[in-house]
């Protein structure tokens, strides 16, 4: 499995309830450009349009080698579900102050691009605190743990 792009401040942001792995429709240019790691996923968001699930905002970098048939960058793309995921994810997403967020794009064993989609509630700033709160003191721990050795 090759990580193509990893959205670190969705993490961040959000609470992550939920992850459904999705496929994404690319063109040949964008599939050529997200190989080479041009992704950025920082501020997409997924929505439901017409019974399909789209994302948004996602950019993927035009491939240097290509010609007038390069892709716009910021295109939405639909995202290939299973109907049953499908219809768990509306549900979810129907409660109130739910988003999807793309976590992760990458290739798989295969070869196909598939994106890591999460059902997310968005933190408040104290949990924000919280969070660095905790993972600093876990660090301080683990440099005391390593100084005694």
């Amino acid at each position: 499995m090759k990580i193509v792009a990893d959205n670190r401040k969705a993490r961040h942001d959000y609470f992550v309830l939920e992850t459904v792995e999705a496929g994404i429709v690319l063109t040949g240019t964008e599939v050529k450009s997200a190989r080479l790691g041009r992704v950025n996923l920082q501020d997409s968001y997924a929505t439901m349009s017409r019974g399909e699930i789209f994302l948004l905002h996602a950019h993927i970098s035009p491939y240097a080698q290509g010609n007038r048939a390069n892709h716009d960058p910021y295109r939405t793309r639909k995202l290939l579900l299973h109907r049953r995921e499908l219809d768990g994810l509306v549900g979810r997403m129907r409660e109130r102050g739910m988003t999807i967020v793309p976590l992760r794009m990458y290739f798989n064993d295969r070869g196909l691009c598939k994106v890591q989609i999460g059902v997310c509630r968005g933190k408040k700033l104290y949990d924000k605190r919280e969070d660095l709160k905790t993972r600093d003191a876990k660090r301080e721990m683990e440099r005391a743990l390593k100084s005694r050795r």
